[in-house]
């Protein structure tokens, strides 16, 4: 088990205070005990606690493609990543670890949003472009890697736990009236 949590604000520099996301790590420290890292970017600040399990000495989040351009985090796993890797490496891919994650990376620059079809496994991940400033997020399709997510005063906020959501000051606890009606 892994976490992942980050903030996406356009309107203001999320790197700028990096304590907010230290703190949104620190309450799901317990998905993620052997280490943890940050992407710290303009507009976005994400990371991951890592449990390790696939290639443990290479395979630290947040991961970058070689230009610096695309970024990882990801809580999961990917089983039939070592056949995508090879699709990917046929294609001119090159990889710098053995882990699942850069593979889903690599999946996501050549195919964009419909590398989900290629991918079985249980996952959450965020994909950070650098370029266009956009933010990809996905979840398999059963929901075993859970991904909470919120916008509150500007901020889009997402964590593997609700209450990893919580340590941003933006975001109150409150019920939803509307949203408790759907599940009565």
């Amino acid at each position: 088990m892994c976490g992942i949590a980050g903030i996406y604000n356009p309107s203001i520099n999320p790197s700028s205070n990096p304590d907010i996301l230290k703190r949104m790590l620190a309450r799901i420290q317990h998905r993620g005990p052997d280490e943890s890292g940050i992407y710290l970017g303009q507009e976005i600040a994400m990371g991951n606690v890592r449990l390790s399990i696939i290639d443990l000495a290479g395979g630290q989040q947040p991961i970058a493609d070689d230009d610096g351009i695309f970024w990882i985090v990801f809580n999961g796993e990917v089983f039939n990543y070592i056949e995508l890797k090879e699709e990917l490496v046929a294609r001119g891919h090159k990889f710098q670890t053995t882990c699942d994650t850069e593979v889903v990376l690599h999946l996501y620059m050549e195919y964009g949003p419909d590398c989900l079809q290629k991918m079985n496994g249980q996952f959450a991940l965020a994909i950070w472009n650098a370029e266009k400033k956009e933010l990809f997020l996905a979840r398999d399709r059963v929901g075993i890697r859970p991904l909470f997510y919120t916008r509150m005063n500007g901020s889009f906020v997402f964590g593997s736990e609700l209450k990893s959501l919580l340590e941003h000051p933006a975001v109150e606890m409150k019920l939803s009236p509307q949203s408790l009606a759907q599940v009565y």
